[in-house]
Order: structure tokens, then C-alpha cells, then sequence
């Protein structure tokens, strides 16, 4: 099933009737925290059928603020690809910094104070960090 067709019916079978989006958000909250609550007890399925209703609330929530769908999951899909092509790796006694699989920089390691610099560094600037054996 494709995703519009999937958010049309969820708007066209919904529980409830709402154009406002304070009011469709506070539902998908309800939901999410419902879930939570559940796994936090240690109940798995519920907390996995409250994260499903979480998403049919989702979707209500994206109709009601006019949010286009494939777009959303287009804009998140590149935003998560650019933040994860920002590589710091720690090699032996030294780190190097990729982007987009482009190797940027580095610079010698001489001790752990340096280790835990660089991993500052890399959480600061969004990289993810990677210590090689």
C-alpha cells in the first residue's frame, strides 16, 4: 500500500474529527506516552499497539497541518544522510575526519586527554565517532 493511499484511509476511518492541530498533536502525544508507559511495565505488545495507534495519529496530524507525506519522508531521509556522512575515526594514534566518505582532516593522538577531546569535538560538530581496533 502506498503511503498517501494508507493516510487517506486512516483520515477517512479516524476516531475522532479535528482540524486543529493543538488538538490532533495532544492525541499523537497521548499515544506515544500510552506506549511508553507500556514498555517501561514491560508489556511489548501493547506498547507496540499504542505506537501503532501513535502512527495513525501521526498521519491525522500531518493532514491536519497539510504536511505532504513523501515529502516529510523525503526532507528526513536527507536530513539523517547528511548527519550521518560526518565520520570521526580513531585510528591506532591518530583521527581522521570523513564527510560523505571524503577523508577531511585528522591529527595525531598522543593520550587519552586527546581521545576525549576528540570525541567532544565529534558530539559538538555531529559526527558520529568510531574507534577502530
Amino acid at each position: 500500500m502506498e503511503i498517501k493511499n494508507a493516510m487517506e484511509l486512516i483520515w477517512n476511518n479516524r476516531k475522532y474529527s479535528t482540524n486543529d492541530p493543538k488538538t490532533a498533536i495532544s492525541h499523537l502525544n497521548e499515544e506515544v506516552a500510552e506506549s511508553l508507559k507500556a514498555l517501561m511495565k514491560g508489556d511489548t505488545d501493547k506498547a507496540k499497539g499504542e505506537l501503532q495507534d501513535a502512527m495513525s495519529c501521526l498521519f491525522i496530524a500531518l493532514k491536519v497541518m497539510d504536511v505532504d507525506i513523501e515529502e516529510a519522508i523525503a526532507n528526513q531521509v536527507e536530513l539523517m544522510r547528511r548527519k550521518n556522512g560526518k565520520i570521526m575515526i580513531l585510528k591506532d594514534d591518530k583521527v581522521e575526519i570523513y564527510v560523505d566518505g571524503t577523508l577531511k582532516g585528522g591529527w595525531s593522538v598522543w593520550s587519552d586527554e586527546d581521545i576525549k577531546d576528540a570525541e567532544e569535538l565529534a558530539k559538538e560538530f555531529g559526527c558520529k565517532f568510531i574507534k577502530e581496533d
